[in-house]
């Protein structure tokens, strides 16, 4: 649908000229308006200027006698008007996207926020429905970081926070994406892997956090102070989940949490896989025992 934006803004500059070019009336020039505010509006980032540079060329094609450069008063105040409409558009539209991604990011990381991570985890779960596809979560959780806040204070706590964001941003391959949902709490989505290919994942994770040498409120500190502990869970296809009603994406992330609370059992800064999920034969067994089907 997206590719079809820009042909179909060409063509109604198209149509508008030649309308234009039969009747040289206002009315009918006030037209290039529309596609100079759709392409603004979809086209980002400046799809809105060059759909008004068109209609100003179309303008004068329609038009003879401005190729001579003459003027009238009207013409100029059509042209600044296509100009203006196309730049402040395209502002307005960038500025919308722009206050639609602040809302779904967390403001400390830098990753999603949970808004921002359930509506990408909607699209995950759909396209590995799709094609019966894997998907695999993480859930993450900092360890010790209350002894680090009543410690050293709570501006290193964030800091040592902020730090397992970027080391999380860096390591997530292409298509993955995270959020922080609770104060040092982080899940992450792994489109097109399993749980034993996230694993891998969920070790460099793990590794690259405990290697670090982080500088927190401006304190540098040897490596191996911070270290994450990491439940993974996940499907190779999307038909063996049980499909009786439950969110796959709630299975997955409490499959995940309890492999998390079983890597803080073994004593943290260990990566655990979930023993496994509901199973859509499990879930037939299930309705036949309770004789809920014949």
């Amino acid at each position: 649908m997206r590719r079809l934006r820009a042909p179909f803004v060409i063509l109604l500059l198209l149509a508008i000229h030649w309308v234009d070019a039969r009747t040289g009336s206002a009315p009918f020039q006030h037209l290039y308006y529309i596609p100079i505010v759709f392409a603004g509006i979809t086209l980002p980032p400046y799809g809105g200027v060059v759909a008004a540079a068109a209609a100003i060329v179309l303008y004068h094609i329609g038009n003879p006698r401005l190729l001579t450069f003459t003027y009238a008063e009207a013409d100029v105040v059509q042209i600044a008007l296509f100009l203006a409409i196309g730049v402040v558009t395209a502002k307005l539209a960038d500025d919308r996207r722009q206050l639609h991604r602040m809302s779904e990011t967390d403001d400390l990381t830098g990753l999603f926020n949970l808004r921002g991570f359930e509506r990408r985890l909607g699209d995950a779960l759909e396209s590995a429905r799709r094609i019966d596809g894997p998907l695999a979560m993480m859930v993450l959780d900092l360890d010790r970081l209350k002894s680090l806040n009543d410690t050293h204070g709570h501006h290193t706590g964030a800091d040592a926070v902020r730090l397992v964001g970027a080391v999380i941003a860096q390591c997530l391959p292409k298509n993955a994406f995270g959020c922080r949902f609770g104060g040092d709490e982080f899940v992450i989505a792994l489109p097109g892997f399993t749980a034993e290919s996230a694993h891998g994942v969920a070790t460099a994770i793990r590794e690259a956090v405990n290697g670090t040498s982080p500088t927190l409120a401006g304190v540098p500190f040897p490596e191996r102070t911070l270290s994450v502990s990491i439940g993974v869970a996940g499907f190779a296809h999307a038909s063996d989940v049980a499909s009786n009603g439950a969110d796959p994406g709630e299975d997955l992330f409490h499959a995940a949490d309890e492999a998390l609370y079983a890597a803080k059992a073994a004593g943290r800064n260990h990566v655990r896989l979930a023993s496994g999920l509901p199973t859509a034969d499990s879930a037939a067994g299930a309705r036949l025992d309770d004789g809920s089907m014949p």
